[in-house]
């Protein structure tokens, strides 16, 4: 007890376990190790310039500008509404598209490890049974559904040691698939290789929550950043072990971004087994509680920005029991059962990379935004009280904002645009540009729409009191 209070407690190591648990992405393992042995440099690599002066950034912003909106409100507060609501529809819509992603990867493990050989319609029915199942247990309140995380947690943490261990173990006595020659750990600069390193860039995303947190700490000046850059070298040694696993098992020109994981397992113990057997079904939950955990932040910001009147109505609809954004929830369903139902008629012979993909340029342009909006607010504001503060003069600010801005834009592009125009490259990447494409083009119009239905109440509302 502290002055009749009840100490807070939410410790530096709860904050650092959270966010591991909760941002570590167990399916994006195979997509970065795809990259081959020279991902060892680039996660080294993006560990220093991006991650360390995103955390930082996100340390100042989220203690500064408290608030439920979190990345909505600091870009909202710098570039005014138009701009908050084409962040919340980005932010958002990469949900559903992930989800949609997942639909496909989850039955496609399903498929390998049962040996149930699904057709096209009961894949499609598994698929969407996952979307609605994922969709319902998302809208519950997080006290009823803190124990799905909870099993996700140990679930993702045994599926990465496991891995490693047993890559460990197969280097030692039966050798690498994949040549670790110092050469081959540099960076190789060809296309394919370097279109995931957006891959790694996701996988830092989404510590700026921890800031969130700031009410629960003792010290939150000293703790926030702390959790971030501690949660960050923690999420990339995870990753690091796992992938060494898979390039100890499977050659980079063999592995698949969808069954990755699942294949280095079978090579590593040498058949499909009980072992593998219960690994993929871990991983099967992992798919589906990874979403109902990330709906409770993404549904909350769709919910605030619709209450802000900057996304439609429909996105603010609540529970009138337990005021859960219930809109938000139905429409990522109804986004990610029409994607898994087109999905079949997408010319990419990898559908579940090509959805991964586009979720994951969404997700880069959201926080895209992020950095301008911190130097805009730095300057136009700066006499607000900032508990905590990137250190550095003028030069080191603007290379905190503008070195991860500038490989946030490189790995979009490589990621969304055919570079070389080869054959495969046009089939893989063409379906993905021409996804970001209309997904801005839809969410320019969703957010004009807001914004004009907005006005439109707003000089309704101010006649009716003039008239009385």
């Amino acid at each position: 007890m502290e002055n009749g209070k009840p100490k807070k407690k939410f410790r530096l190591f709860d904050a650092v376990l959270m966010s591991v648990v909760v941002i570590m992405v167990v399916e994006s393992v195979a997509p970065a190790a795809a990259i081959g042995t020279s991902q060892f440099f680039w996660w080294i690599f993006l560990l220093i310039l991006f991650f360390v002066p995103y955390g930082l950034i996100s340390s100042e912003l989220g203690t500064t500008y408290v608030g439920e909106g979190g990345l909505y409100d600091w870009v909202k507060q710098a570039f005014g509404s138009r701009w908050g609501g084409r962040l919340a529809w980005v932010y958002w819509i990469n949900y559903p598209i992930w989800m949609a992603s997942l639909a496909v990867l989850f039955a496609q493990v399903a498929d390998t490890i049962f040996g149930i050989h699904m057709n096209l319609w009961v894949s499609m029915i598994v698929q969407l049974l996952f979307v609605w199942v994922v969709v319902i247990l998302g809208n519950k309140p997080v006290s009823e559904s803190k124990w799905i995380m909870n099993l996700a947690a140990f679930a993702k943490i045994f599926t990465i040691a496991a891995l490693a261990v047993l890559g460990i173990y197969v280097a030692v006595t039966k050798g690498v698939a994949n040549s670790f020659a110092p050469k081959n750990l540099l960076p190789q600069m060809n296309i394919n290789g370097l279109s995931n390193l957006s891959v790694i860039i996701f996988n830092f995303l989404g510590f700026e929550v921890v800031a969130t947190m700031a009410d629960d700490m003792d010290n939150p000046k000293k703790q926030i950043p702390q959790a971030i850059v501690y949660g960050g070298i923690l999420i990339a040694f995870f990753y690091v072990i796992a992938a060494f696993g898979m390039s100890v098992a499977v050659p980079t020109d063999k592995l698949s971004a969808s069954s990755g994981l699942i294949d280095s397992f079978v090579l590593l113990v040498g058949h499909m087994n009980w072992f593998v057997v219960l690994v993929a079904i871990m991983f099967l939950y992992i798919l589906a509680s990874e979403m109902v955990s990330w709906a409770l932040g993404v549904n909350y910001v769709a919910d605030y920005a619709a209450k802000d009147h900057v996304l439609p109505n429909v996105f603010g609809i609540e529970d009138k029991k337990n005021k859960m954004p219930v809109g938000t929830g139905y429409l990522n369903a109804v986004v990610a059962s029409i994607l898994v139902i087109v999905s079949p008629f997408i010319p990419n012979k990898d559908i579940f990379w090509a959805f991964f993909s586009l979720n994951v340029v969404a997700l880069l342009m959201s926080y895209m935004m992020m950095f301008p909006a911190f130097l805009k607010l730095r300057h136009s504001d700066p006499d607000r009280e900032r508990p905590f503060k990137v250190p550095g003069g003028p030069v080191m600010i603007q290379l905190m904002t503008w070195v991860p801005e500038i490989l946030l834009i490189a790995t979009v592009i490589m990621t969304a645009f055919p570079l070389n125009g080869s054959a495969e490259e046009m089939s893989s990447k063409m379906p993905i540009l021409i996804g970001t494409i209309i997904t801005l083009i839809i969410g320019e119009i969703v957010v004009r729409y807001a914004e004009h239905k907005n006005k439109v109440q707003s000089e309704h509302a101010n006649k009716k009191e003039s008239s009385l």
